[in-house]
């Protein structure tokens, strides 16, 4: 039957087109120029932020991805003598000490139930001063979520002050930190 290939013709017809999936010489059928596209082939896209969505106590938080360094698991943990009730102590990281806030101490964790990860970000200095690096303790890393500026809510409840807005995800919100407020309300020491 002509153009029936067989296992061995095949296999020389796909090297034959390469990945494209087009021979050597084929013409692809393109529009002249941009202007013979029209406007309803274009697609707008709204721009896009990417959003670490992580769970500290029964809160959901999220911080965008460019201020974040890493997350880790639960490192051993030095507790500060005569730290605020917030510190929960410094930790070693790859050589750099990083103190460890815990923004949901104001529920009161379990006794003898630690968080599971901590989230290391990073705020960067003016000119004078350096970065402030410290860790959020985390009790679960829900994921990174890509987010256009019409899932941002402005509403803020007003008990939290180191908040500046609301991520709508997965049909839940997500509390956006504002890493400027959380190191006014949570002063950490910088080590």
């Amino acid at each position: 039957m002509p153009g029936d290939f067989g296992p061995e013709q095949n296999f020389e017809r796909e090297a034959e087109l390469g990945a494209s999936g087009y021979a050597a010489g084929d013409m692809l059928d393109l529009p002249e120029s941009v202007e013979s596209l029209d406007a309803d082939s274009f697609v707008e896209r709204t721009p896009e932020s990417q959003y670490c969505v992580f769970r500290a106590g029964r809160e959901r938080f999220c911080l965008s991805v460019l201020s974040i360094e890493e997350v880790v698991d639960w490192p051993p943990v030095t507790r500060v003598p005569l730290g605020p009730s917030f510190l929960m102590g410094v930790f070693n990281l790859r050589g750099s000490i990083v103190p460890l806030v815990d923004i949901a101490f104001t529920e009161g964790r379990r006794t003898g139930l630690l968080p599971r990860h901590v989230v290391v970000a990073s705020l960067s200095g003016d000119g004078n001063s350096n970065a402030i690096r410290f860790g959020i303790a985390a009790d679960e890393v829900i994921g990174t979520y890509a987010a256009a500026d019409d899932s941002m809510l402005d509403q803020v409840p007003s008990e939290i002050p180191h908040c500046r807005g609301m991520l709508r995800h997965d049909d839940r919100l997500a509390l956006v930190l504002d890493l400027n407020k959380l190191v006014e309300v949570f002063p950490v020491p910088v080590i």
